[in-house]
């Protein structure tokens, strides 16, 4: 297994000619909406115009229903260009990770050729966040990325407990890169976001993706909330025509899609649960207790590594995350599942019993 290699690879031949059920990239399990689809279908005919490099009403829109002034907002193919543009603009000689967490934050990091400082999550305490730990590890660093929930482990930070600390990077400089692409999916995502605090602190950099909740991966659609001045910084780093026509026409009609917003909530909230009771009857498995839409979960007592779990399941047509490649989680105890529809979500446990 590559380090960086995520889930969502469904490229190769599935067993026997059929069709993969992909557990191992964390989406909407309503789906990309039929009002969306519709726009994107509707809009084809203006690929043969440049994007409005301005992206007004995607920002208007996102202006709207995240209640961000424009002026302290930056759009991004996807989140994780965001993450990119940052270090490539201010060039952190030392970053913070805390791990394990989401691959891209430890590339991002090399890509610049920073000394990477790794902040240990305890399994003991089922990963949850050390704010004190954190504080500490700061000290010598430039630039620290918190993921919020955190990927794999889904663990969340209230918006107290993280805003407690943000002063004290900002008095001392660091970059501050708080990742809220999973926010979405919770019906008081007001609790844990810090998106309206980057008002007060320029070193503060919110990073939310539209392509999880919305489900549409493969048009790549993320935004920041940063300080205004951070916002013209980063601007002349970036591709001026980064998010294509159809990502932003998507991005507008999902924006208003009320009535989605609230069954996609509802549905990740209870069907989560189910799946964990579920995977907790499974002998040999330990789930994390789950926040959104994903789940951590521990296989060493089934006496198969990750790998070895994630392999046969695969030889069933069902795709899981082997966390093995996580920094932190190189025990190879570990594997990650998302949450599907019910029928799906029966059909990878069922797979899942079969072989432990």
């Amino acid at each position: 297994m590559e380090k960086f290699e995520h889930g969502g690879n469904i490229y190769e031949e599935a067993p026997a000619g059929g069709k993969w059920l992909d557990f191992s990239a964390n989406i909407n399990p309503l789906g990309l909406a039929p009002e969306v689809k519709q726009v994107i279908a509707e809009n084809i005919e203006g690929i043969v115009h440049y994007p409005d490099p301005k992206a007004r009403k995607l920002k208007a829109a996102l202006s709207g229903h995240y209640r961000i002034p424009e002026d302290q907002m930056l759009l991004g193919n996807g989140a994780a260009e965001l993450f990119y543009l940052l270090v490539h603009m201010v060039r952190p000689k030392r970053v913070a990770l805390p791990v394990p967490s989401f691959g891209e934050y430890q590339r991002t990091a090399e890509a610049v050729g920073a000394e990477i400082c790794f902040v240990p999550l305890q399994a003991e305490a089922d990963f949850a966040p050390d704010m004190e730990q954190w504080k500490k590890a700061c000290e010598h660093v430039e630039c620290i990325f918190i993921g919020n929930p955190n990927n794999p482990t889904g663990k969340l930070i209230a918006r107290e407990q993280l805003a407690e600390f943000l002063p004290f990077w900002e008095k001392r400089g660091i970059w501050t890169v708080v990742d809220e692409s999973f926010l979405d999916f919770l019906p008081d995502e007001e609790r844990y976001s810090v998106r309206d605090l980057t008002c007060q602190f320029q070193h503060l950099l919110v990073v939310r993706s539209l392509t999880k909740f919305y489900a549409m991966p493969g048009l790549r659609l993320g935004f920041a909330s940063a300080h205004a001045d951070l916002v013209r910084c980063l601007e002349q780093g970036k591709d001026v025509w980064n998010v294509n026509s159809l990502a932003q026409a998507a991005g507008v009609a999902a924006l208003g899609l009320k009535e989605y917003h609230r069954r996609s909530r509802e549905f990740v909230q209870a069907e989560k649960d189910w799946l964990y009771e579920r995977l907790c009857a499974i002998k040999g498995l330990e789930p994390i207790r789950p926040s959104v839409n994903f789940m951590m979960v521990n296989v060493a007592k089934t006496g198969l590594t990750s790998g070895e779990l994630t392999a046969r399941m695969r030889r069933q047509g069902v795709l899981v995350r082997d966390c093995a490649n996580y920094t932190g989680l190189e025990d190879r105890q570990y594997i990650r599942v998302a949450v599907r529809s019910r029928a799906e979500n029966e059909q990878m446990l069922k797979a899942l019993e079969a072989i432990v």
